[in-house]
């Protein structure tokens, strides 16, 4: 038997689906501007460059782990592959 959401209609629960729905596209902003940058630093093969990139991204990793946007230990992963990637990187 299928069950069906219901949707309360009352003013605070229709609050709380407005807030809800902002929340998640801001969300959804950062999560994937964090992304692209991630990407972005993966793509890089010169290390001047790289070596400017990281601690941006480093940093935009750190403020979404502290609004719990991404998980704390996803940042701190995310940032240390990052590092290995541009310590691995040759000087031009």
């Amino acid at each position: 038997m299928a069950t069906k959401e219901v949707i309360k209609k009352n003013k605070s629960a229709l609050k709380r689906m407005r807030q809800n729905n902002a929340r998640r596209l801001h969300n959804r902003y950062y999560a994937k501007t964090a992304r692209n940058a991630v990407r972005l630093l993966r793509a890089t093969t010169e290390e001047k460059e790289a070596k400017e990139l990281l601690p941006k991204v480093s940093s935009l990793l750190d403020k979404l782990a502290k609004r719990n946007i991404i998980h704390k230990n996803k940042a701190s992963n995310l940032k240390s592959k990052l590092a290995k990637h541009v310590n691995a990187l040759v000087p031009a």
